[in-house]
């Protein structure tokens, strides 16, 4: 049986889309028509499929950028998302540390095989198993043998982002490693906190502003950022939980900007898309090298335990998941986000000029699913093999 497109699954996409009005599309121009039309159906099955207040998605393809917006930004705001619509982006923040690490590793400041215990600086013994430490490299890509999450208390439950700078060091005991470091991989934000702690104290600055001099100014970034100002919070997309009702816009703790925590817009993600995709550019062409690379295979690892949610992982980049080439599908790399009630999706071709970035404001497993798969599909049609 031929395996259905999204095109093909979008039967009746024309009136969907004669309804934009009602749904709150924002209108869509491009000199690829190629390209408008597929975004238009693709934003639109997203949209329909995952059954969220509102969906965005944006893509870039030979240079060329696109933004589709749907539904409402927040409940009863008749506003619909655009492209400086800013939204949390969640898990996505983490490919934003591996590109740090690749900008401090290409400057010489560290290097991949560095230990975490002489990168930290904090008064602690960094566990080992079976005689291996945790390196930097494998903050990076999942292999520390760390748990998800620093460890609660006995008896106590503190949300992520209330967690301290000692909830994360009593979590350090000398059992912590649920497996030795390199050897398996287990999706861990706990890791890519004190990666970002690590950078932080070798360049002796916050990590926010390591971040911004290290990837985001350089990339052309404008409003990726920890925070939102109030008057940033009424241009925001409004996260909705897994029954539908909004959820509060919340501080991120210094703790987790490692691992989570980020703002962004679609067109920043789409300069960031950009900056992946200039891949012959002498500017932070090492950088750039060295974050396209894969460090760790799938073949032999023991586990492998939380990467396959947007696509199935054959490696594991800084941060990012990385599909190798198949069928018709080209070699991409993703990274998928899940924060305050919003779920995002980041996803490019770096040898084919394609990305793809999409956001529902809803916990939605279903919604997840679909976009994520639909952002694959799309790629694979725009650049097949």
């Amino acid at each position: 049986m031929r395996k259905m497109s999204i095109a093909d699954r979008i039967v009746g996409a024309a009136l969907a889309l004669a309804l934009g009005s009602i749904l709150g599309a924002a209108p869509a121009y491009a000199a690829d028509k190629l390209l408008e039309e597929t975004v238009d159906f693709t934003g639109t099955f997203i949209f329909l499929e995952a059954k969220v207040p509102g969906a965005i998605i944006g893509v870039i393809r030979n240079g060329e950028t696109l933004v589709r917006g749907f539904g409402e930004i927040a409940d009863g705001s008749g506003k619909a998302p655009d492209g400086d619509t800013r939204m949390r982006i969640g898990s996505i923040t983490k490919v934003f540390a591996g590109a740090t690490l690749a900008s401090m590793v290409a400057d010489g400041k560290v290097g991949f095989t560095d230990r975490l215990q002489d990168r930290l600086g904090w008064d602690v013994k960094i566990p080992e198993r079976d005689g291996k430490s945790i390196r930097l490299i494998d903050l990076a890509t999942h292999a520390s043998g760390l748990p998800r999450e620093a460890q609660d208390k006995p008896g106590e439950t503190v949300p992520t982002s209330e967690r301290s700078k000692e909830d994360y060091v009593a979590s350090l005991t000398p059992d912590a490693l649920l497996f030795a470091p390199g050897t398996g991989v287990l999706y861990s934000n706990f890791g890519f906190d004190l990666l970002a702690q690590a950078l932080s104290n070798v360049a002796g600055e916050p990590y926010p502003s390591l971040l911004k001099k290290r990837v985001l100014d350089p990339a052309g970034l404008k409003d990726t950022s920890f925070d939102l100002s109030e008057a940033e919070q009424g241009r925001a997309m409004q996260g909705h939980n897994f029954d539908g009702s909004p959820m509060p816009f919340i501080p991120t703790s210094p703790l987790i900007v490692g691992a989570g925590g980020l703002y962004s817009s679609t067109n920043d993600m789409l300069r960031w898309l950009g900056w992946h995709l200039d891949r012959f550019s002498t500017a932070n062409a090492e950088m750039r090298l060295l974050d396209h690379a894969s460090y760790l295979h799938r073949d032999g690892l023991s586990p492998v335990f939380g990467m396959d949610e947007g696509g199935e992982m054959d490696a594991l980049g800084l941060g990012w998941v990385v599909m190798r080439p198949e069928g018709n599908r080209p070699l991409i790399l993703h990274k998928s986000g899940g924060l305050q009630g919003m779920f995002s999706f980041v996803a490019f071709a770096p040898s084919r000029g394609v990305g793809v970035f999409v956001a529902i404001n809803e916990f939605s497993v279903g919604g997840f699913e679909a976009m994520s798969k639909a952002a694959i599909e799309l790629i694979t049609e725009l650049a097949p093999r």
